[in-house]
């Protein structure tokens, strides 16, 4: 795997550890790396003795795996699907062990025959199902050996499909995720899926006329806070818990963060409007009204703002998180 060495795309960046999950699960429908080491060592699982004839199979299959795991166009075909639903950076890859599963549905879905399109489409959608449900954050051996037992029962196709329909109900998005998005940690992956709804759906940065989330998400672009931290702090006593709030933070050019700075809502909202009524451009270049709602949509951000008397903080907080959490259902829409 020396080319490895020469890729400066560290979307991926896995572990010996990692190689071995990967090449064993895929190939021996197993998940747990101790049962690893037991067929290599012959044992027979029926019998409980130790047989050659299963070292050597074993060794042979495992070689296959991890062929299968070097090989670039597999690694470059992996990262490009999971880049594909948005997510730019390794910054934005929270849970190695989703993306080593994702890796195992690609191998086994190669090795099945699936076209292209049907198993990026599979791919995909288990990914972002896994880390918004944070399937394997708990015990990941013991997971990793249920779905692929379950895959090799009941067929690829028909089980991450019957996962995906039974962990993300109707009632996930309009209940439980805006629920989960309470939350101070910029980490969560609910901010991190919101953010790659953003970048895959091609969205502008909070006030930017041009600058789009992608170009933000690349370049290292600010989190801002829409009711500032300072502004929360000394006027309403809120701690970090509070100001921190992921439905208080929008990805913005730093240009914009700092004209912002610590003055409120109240007021630079109304400076938002007069700026796109004809007067002076304090917060980006954005100068028409339907162009601001339509900025202010994509970024989550309720309308109601714009009406001289902004949402009381805790309101706000409530109806962002509404908001985003039917940006990212929308997102997985388009994923299917």
């Amino acid at each position: 795997m020396k080319w490895l060495k020469d890729v400066t795309d560290d979307l991926y960046d896995p572990t010996y550890t990692d190689m071995l999950r990967v090449a064993f699960t895929s190939k021996f429908g197993r998940g747990r790396l101790e049962d690893l080491v037991a067929l290599l060592s012959g044992r027979n699982f029926d019998t409980r003795e130790y047989e050659e004839a299963i070292a050597q199979r074993s060794f042979t299959r495992l070689s296959e795996g991890i062929e299968a795991f070097i090989n670039r166009t597999h690694f470059d075909r992996l990262t490009m699907i999971i880049r594909s639903a948005g997510f730019l950076t390794s910054g934005m890859i929270r849970s190695q062990n989703a993306v080593n599963f994702a890796f195992i549905l690609y191998l086994r879905g190669r090795d099945e025959g699936l076209p292209a399109y049907q198993l990026e489409r599979l791919v995909r959608r288990w990914y972002v199902m896994s880390i918004l449900t944070q399937r394997y954050s708990g015990n990941p051996e013991t997971v990793f050996d249920v779905d692929i037992r379950q895959i090799s029962g009941q067929g690829l196709v028909a089980y991450t499909e019957s996962v995906v329909e039974n962990a993300l109900p109707a009632t996930y998005w309009s209940g439980m995720l805006p629920q989960l998005m309470d939350t101070s940690s910029s980490t969560s992956p609910y901010f991190i899926a919101y953010q790659a709804a953003q970048a895959y759906s091609g969205d502008k940065g909070f006030l930017s006329k041009d600058i789009t989330v992608r170009d933000l998400l690349l370049n290292r672009g600010d989190r801002h806070h829409v009711f500032p931290r300072k502004h929360l702090q000394d006027d309403h006593g809120l701690g970090r818990g509070r100001y921190n709030q992921i439905a208080n933070f929008v990805i913005a050019q730093s240009e914009i963060n700092i004209a912002i700075g610590a003055t409120p809502p109240s007021q630079y909202f109304v400076q938002l409007v007069e700026q796109v009524s004809g007067g002076k451009k304090r917060y980006g270049g954005i100068d028409d009204l339907d162009e601001l709602r339509r900025n202010l949509a994509e970024n989550c951000v309720p309308s109601e703002m714009l009406n001289g008397a902004p949402l009381e903080y805790e309101h706000f907080l409530a109806e962002r998180r509404r908001l985003m959490a039917s940006k990212i259902k929308a997102w997985f829409g388009t994923l299917s």
